[in-house]
């Protein structure tokens, strides 16, 4: 998808109703699809099972963005699949690991316009940040300021994201990498922001954690389609 055809995508979703597809999201539909990330290396990529549902229900209901199907889809990273969805989520707490093809395939979307956001559930940080080498070697994760854009809208988070669950005890940090001015993959670290978004019967969250991982969530589809 490039960047033209996301901007086209953003204008629909006010217009457009929110109808059911399966997944994967057909190609030029109008309708805005979430997509999970398959990677290899034996890392959990199939965890947080409820985190996406969950916010692509709020997504619907909430906003006017036109969301197909009700749960996400499953994409591996060397797949042309990859190219249907602007905003592909990656969680666990093992190892990921990237083919140079699989690599390859993650830059060009990148660089057309998608968004990959990254939760460390605890543990895929080393190598995540290992293999974002391959993707782009000439680029740094930095770390985003409480003013990045990401944080303003729709919500405003004046303190960066919020805290889910403790790990370390530190503060919770957002990374990211920036092409051509464009924030096109996020990180969110000591923070389990994918875990606020699962059903309170999975980690007994309290609603408020809940409710702003939903929101968090929200800006960065919000961010993802506008930028």
């Amino acid at each position: 998808m490039t960047r033209r055809a996301v901007a086209s995508l953003v204008l629909l979703l006010a217009l457009a109703s929110a109808p059911a597809h399966a997944a994967p999201t057909p190609a030029g539909s109008r309708a805005f699809g979430i997509a999970r990330l398959k990677y290899g290396g034996g890392g959990d990529w199939y965890g947080n099972q409820t985190s996406l549902k969950n916010l692509m229900a709020s997504l619907r209901a909430r906003t006017t963005i036109a969301v197909a199907g009700d749960d996400a889809a499953v994409v591996e990273p060397g797949s042309a699949t990859l190219f249907q969805y602007p905003f592909v989520f990656a969680s666990g707490h093992g190892n990921i690991k990237l083919t140079d093809a699989e690599a390859a395939n993650l830059r060009r979307w990148l660089d057309s316009g998608g968004f990959l956001w990254v939760d460390d559930d605890y543990g895929i940080g080393p190598s995540f940040r290992r293999e974002m080498k391959k993707v782009f070697p000439d680029a740094e994760l930095v770390e985003l300021p409480f003013s990045h854009p990401v944080f303003r809208q729709p919500h405003d988070f004046p303190g960066g994201l919020p805290k889910i669950h403790e790990h370390d005890g530190g503060p919770p940090r957002a990374f990211g990498i920036v092409r051509d001015g464009r924030l096109c993959v996020f990180f969110s670290f000591d923070c389990d922001l994918g875990d606020g978004l699962e059903d309170e019967s999975v980690h007994h969250d309290p609603p408020e954690k809940h409710e702003a991982a939903l929101r968090m969530a929200t800006n960065l589809v919000h961010y993802a389609l506008t930028h």
